[in-house]
């Protein structure tokens, strides 16, 4: 199982990024996809799920309103995007399968 995500971002503060997620190695349909984050020093941070057979999605108080996720089964990619972002949305930014494969991370600063 494999679980390859996009490359680093840099945002200013107020923009909106979109990070990706493509799983290989197993039925895309068959794991909810989890996303977290890291903030330097700080300790990870669930953020949600998405169910990907039908799109069923759960997010952490923390992130509700400005976090969306979504999943495309037709290439097997998981997506978090997330608007108007701030200075502490800075962190490495992760996805995982609920068989307990994780991506590689992805780091997203945002700074003026």
């Amino acid at each position: 199982v494999h679980m390859v995500q996009s490359g680093a971002e840099l945002r200013n503060p107020g923009a909106s990024v979109k990070v990706s997620c493509k799983a290989s190695g197993y039925t895309f349909t068959s794991n909810y996809i989890h996303w977290a984050r890291q903030a330097p020093g700080q300790g990870l941070e669930w953020m949600g799920r998405i169910d990907p057979e039908d799109g069923g999605t759960k997010y952490s108080r923390n992130f509700q309103g400005r976090v969306t996720f979504t999943a495309d089964t037709s290439s097997s990619t998981a997506y978090v995007e997330m608007i108007s972002l701030r200075s502490n949305d800075t962190a490495v930014y992760y996805c995982f399968a609920g068989s307990g494969s994780w991506g590689q991370g992805t780091q997203v600063t945002v700074d003026s």
